[in-house]
């Protein structure tokens, strides 16, 4: 059987589903009754209420081959977000050596250079070399990168290994954001995650450990049990949960805001932009709710660590 990297498929599959997620998709409605309501109304235009939100996607990624630059920045145009916080995240079963994740990193320092006004810089880093990561968030720093992320699976969120870069994290006021897991039913793993990934038990152990931390779950619709995430998660008021992923399910978002709140939920599309969009608009937000998740948020913790956005 031929495997499907999720990543390249939600890639793959966000360009010819673009009309599909902003028509009947994004309405709620059914191409019959969008067709209706359309006659009915014939000002009606979706973008118009699409683009009327300020934006801040909390999770994308930039590279040299496969997350394009230029794809980013197309379909952000398009769908109104103003700034994107990259990273080149360490590729899963490698082993992340100071040696690549310094050539990542110097990959997104380029790109928050040439686009100083569209991309927020995250630092990618390995633990398990401590003083080279340290060192590392120090060189970011200086180069003008604020927060982690996204961090992967090579040493667990809860990891004593974690701990000095956590805490130089608090010191500096940055935003932590990590990976979590593909699975189900509370929670059984894909067969192809890494045994160090992090599940949602590990983010609250940690954030409870380091109450003052700002931690960042990364995309509940990237193909975990949501709902138990959500329920793990509740009570650790320092974990963000971050929206993004291609699997999502109607009631992600109504189940999310009953579990986790309009202050802690966060916009990221995850280079699935259609998909983050479109939920956010599927889901029974007011106004002010879309407001808080798709920028404000996001904005206030950035803010902490020195960087404004408004």
């Amino acid at each position: 059987m031929l495997k499907i990297n999720r990543r390249k498929f939600v890639a793959n599959t966000v360009t010819s589903g673009a009309g599909l997620m902003l028509g009947s998709r994004l309405t709620g409605l059914t191409r019959k009754e969008e067709m209706v309501s359309d006659t009915a109304d014939p000002k009606k235009d979706l973008m118009q209420e699409v683009l009327k939100y300020r934006k801040i996607d909390a999770h994308a990624h930039v590279d040299e081959s496969y997350y394009k630059v230029e794809v980013n920045l197309d379909f952000a145009d398009r769908l109104g977000i103003e700034k994107l916080m990259i990273s080149d995240f360490i590729r899963p079963h490698t082993e992340g050596t100071p040696d690549d994740f310094r050539a990542r990193n110097d990959f997104v320092i380029k790109c928050i250079k040439e686009h100083p006004d569209r991309f927020i810089g995250t630092v990618a880093l390995n633990p398990k070399y401590q003083k080279a990561s340290l060192e590392e968030i120090d060189r970011c720093h200086d180069a003008g990168m604020i927060g982690l992320g996204e961090l992967y699976n090579q040493v667990k969120i809860n990891d004593p290994l974690y701990y000095p870069v956590i805490e130089k994290c608090i010191g500096l006021n940055w935003n932590i954001m990590m990976h979590s897991a593909i699975g189900h039913s509370r929670v059984v793993l894909n067969p192809r995650e890494p045994k160090n990934i992090s599940l949602p038990e590990d983010f609250a152990d940690v954030a409870r450990r380091y109450p003052e931390a700002m931690f960042q779950y990364a995309h509940i619709g990237g193909g975990i049990d949501w709902e138990n995430a959500c329920k793990v998660l509740k009570d650790v008021p320092n974990v963000f949960v971050e929206l993004s992923g291609s699997n999502n399910e109607a009631n992600m978002i109504d189940f999310a805001m009953k579990y986790i709140g309009e202050d802690r939920l966060v916009f990221g599309c995850d280079y699935g932009f259609y998909q983050g969009v479109g939920h956010m608009f599927s889901a029974k937000l007011t106004d002010a709710q879309r407001k808080k998740i798709f920028f404000e948020n996001i904005s206030n913790r950035l803010k902490k660590g020195g960087r404004d956005v408004n």
